[in-house]
């Protein structure tokens, strides 16, 4: 393998350094952005600013579907929480007892990814997809 000219070394060096850096703070100031700005309290004084929701408060429906069946949701949401997920209506190919324990889940992971259940594949992403499905309606826009 042929030497390389330093000059070319120092060269690459600081251009990936720049590309690096650059990269690095694009990714830091879009975080910073989607950030929901919140109240800070401190001993001596409170910084203001907006707080947007991201979800209205109430109860949503939301549907979901495959090969094997669909399923309905409920889903309430309470100050930018979900605070309760109901099964409204269970039409799979397979036993509802499979799904039982993913509304909890959704509860605690205040989110619609939940653990795949093995041997209901399509019950769980039916289910997913009714989650998301009610938590769109439910955005804030």
């Amino acid at each position: 393998m042929a030497k390389m000219d330093k000059k070319w070394v120092v060269l690459c060096t600081t251009a990936i350094g720049v590309i690096y850096s650059a990269g690095y703070i694009t990714t830091e100031t879009q975080a910073a952005l989607s950030q929901p700005q919140k109240q800070i309290q401190t001993h001596t004084h409170t910084v203001n600013s907006q707080i947007k929701s991201q979800y209205k408060s109430g109860t949503f429906e939301g549907s979901g579907s495959n090969r094997r069946g669909s399923i309905g949701v409920k889903v309430t949401i309470t100050n930018d929480k979900i605070t309760d997920v109901e099964i409204s209506h269970f039409a799979m190919h397979y036993s509802e007892k499979d799904v039982v324990g993913l509304p909890e889940e959704v509860i605690q992971k205040q989110s619609a990814q939940v653990q795949n259940v093995s041997g209901a594949t399509y019950s769980t992403q039916a289910f997913q997809d009714a989650i998301e499905n009610a938590l769109t309606q439910a955005r804030n826009v």
